[in-house]
Parts: structure tokens; C-alpha cells; sequence
């Protein structure tokens, strides 16, 4: 099995990419956790709510990681949580990384917020392209810290997919992706 995640600010096209890589592939998309837990509870999150979400993301990546697909393809994963807890609240459940550690990805994606506009769909909250760009660059951060693979995805949404779909296709025939910059 293949752990693809999608990872970068809001409105820069985790979600549609993910469809567009398992219309492409196969594969199993597991969505963003707290999208649904927002939509449950119709308010905003507060940092008790955190841990929640945290396990909530993580129970449906277990559930579909059970299914042993070839691809997984992850629309978020905890880096999102821990960043957003931090721009949110200041503080974040230090076991939230320990879990994120303890977990094996084959490739993150990081989508730049460069180069398409930011979508407002109620539940975004960050339409300042510098705070997305901060997001961005805190996320490339820590997977550079952690040695995590990665490859940058950016442009508009036509060079979005095809850059996507040829660094899944090159992890798919174990192959590095082609350039750890923006493709």
C-alpha cells in the first residue's frame, strides 16, 4: 500500500485533488475530519476540540488503511490539525505530532497557495493569501525538519493535477518524485 497526502493551506485544492487522483488511480480517499465534526456540531471549534478532531482523523485513516488498498490517498492528515491548533489557539496537544511521527507516508503533496484564489465555503477562515502563504511555508518546515517526502505542487489547477498525477504515478512505479520545488 501507498500513503499519498494532500497537505497545505485551505483553498489551494487538497480536496479536489484527491478525486483527481483517485478518478485517475483507484484507490481510497479519506477525507478532512473536521469539515464532518463542523457540519455535526454547526459551530466553531475551540481548543477542546482539538483532541477530538485529532482522533477523528486518525480513526478514519485507520479504517481505511484496513481495507490495504494499493493507494491510499489521505485529504489531510494531523500536520493540519497540530498547524491550525497552533494559528488558532497558540498551543497544540504535544501528542498530536508524536502520533503524526509514528505513522509511515510515501509522499505529501504540498499544495502552494500560489497561483489560484481563495474559495470561500463557510467554513474557511484564512482568505489572506500572506496567512496561507505562512501556512505553507510552516508546513514545508516541518516536513523538511522531519525528513518527510514531499513534493510542492503549485501553478493553476490544470498544472495542479498534472504534477499530481505524475509524482503519484512515479511513487506508484517506485520512483522519487522528480524535483522537491514546484513542479
Amino acid at each position: 500500500m501507498k500513503v499519498v497526502v494532500l497537505c497545505g493551506p485551505e483553498s489551494s485544492g487538497k480536496s479536489w485533488l484527491s478525486g483527481e487522483i483517485q478518478a485517475h488511480f483507484g484507490g481510497v480517499v479519506v477525507s478532512e475530519y473536521v469539515r464532518h465534526f463542523i457540519d455535526q456540531e454547526q459551530r466553531d471549534t475551540c481548543y477542546a476540540d482539538i483532541p477530538t478532531i485529532a482522533q477523528g482523523q486518525l480513526a478514519w485513516e485507520d479504517q481505511a488503511r484496513q481495507l490495504t488498498p494499493e493507494l491510499l490517498i489521505l485529504d489531510t492528515h494531523l500536520l493540519s490539525n497540530m498547524l491550525w491548533s497552533h494559528a488558532l489557539f497558540d498551543d497544540c496537544p504535544p501528542w498530536l505530532e508524536q502520533a503524526l511521527l509514528a505513522r509511515h507516508y510515501d509522499l505529501h503533496l504540498l499544495l502552494s497557495p500560489q497561483g489560484v484564489g481563495w474559495v470561500d465555503d463557510g467554513q474557511r477562515s484564512q482568505p489572506d493569501l500572506n496567512d496561507r502563504q505562512r501556512f505553507f511555508d510552516d508546513s514545508l518546515a516541518w516536513l523538511a525538519r522531519h525528513r518527510q517526502s514531499v513534493q510542492i505542487i503549485g501553478g493553476e489547477w490544470p498544472q495542479r493535477s498534472a504534477a499530481a498525477l505524475k509524482a503519484v504515478q512515479r511513487l506508484l512505479e517506485g520512483k522519487s518524485p522528480t524535483c522537491p520545488t514546484e513542479c
